[in-house]
């Protein structure tokens, strides 16, 4: 079976490298949060694969 949930469902992530709140934030702030709980090795490939679909803006945070 596949199980699938809208993003307007989740409202935490957490993995082992912290927890973030997704409640209110736009696209590209859900994805800025998101990659930040990714392993650091794969960050920059996320960020490239956001960059190409046009949801990546980089914040004063990084």
């Amino acid at each position: 079976d596949i199980i699938t949930s809208p993003r307007s469902q989740v409202y935490y992530l957490a993995t082992e490298y912290g927890v973030v709140n997704l409640i209110g934030k736009s696209t590209w702030e859900r994805a800025e949060a998101i990659i930040s709980l990714a392993h650091p090795m794969f960050r920059d490939q996320l960020v490239r694969a956001a960059q190409a679909q046009h949801i990546w803006r980089r914040s004063n945070k990084r």
